[in-house]
């Protein structure tokens, strides 16, 4: 799979609202390494290995300052019931209209399983374009960690 945007460039900004219906900008996040993972619809079973696995990693997410969204076309209200059914401690955002999913080249049929992983200055330090839902987060740990 090829992307419109490569390692190095600047992550496009957004502000999309999150489970609680607050706007999230990724440019307030500057300083902090940020995962999006984009995926195709909450509760789904791809989906929900996916966030569980990062749920389950969230402790050593955030002893190296990475700041985790994941990115549907579902609402608000739909991201609160995954979150809250399977306790997941980070936000979820709404892109109805896929203006982000479009910026980071995720748009299909089905919104794509693809993760970008943005650096400290907000450049994409690296891009996931086949994700495994179960190895995912081990593996974006391994990199950050190998910074």
């Amino acid at each position: 799979m090829k992307t419109e945007l490569a390692v190095g460039d600047i992550a496009p900004d957004f502000t999309l609202l999150d489970q609680n219906s607050k706007e999230q900008s990724l440019s307030s996040y500057q300083g902090k390494y940020v995962l999006i993972y984009f995926y195709p619809k909450d509760d789904t079973p791809g989906c929900t290995m996916e966030a569980c696995s990062i749920r389950d990693n969230i402790n050593e997410f955030k002893n190296l300052d990475v700041q985790v969204f994941g990115i549907s076309g579902d609402s608000p209200e739909s991201h609160q019931k995954f979150i809250k059914k399977y306790n997941l401690p980070f936000d979820l955002l709404s892109d109805p209209k896929k203006v982000a999913v479009k910026a980071y080249d995720a748009d299909g049929l089905f919104i794509k399983r693809i993760s970008y992983l943005i650096d400290r200055e907000g450049n994409i330090l690296k891009f996931y374009p086949n994700v495994n839902p179960s190895k995912h987060a081990a593996e974006i740990l391994a990199d950050i960690k190998s910074i």
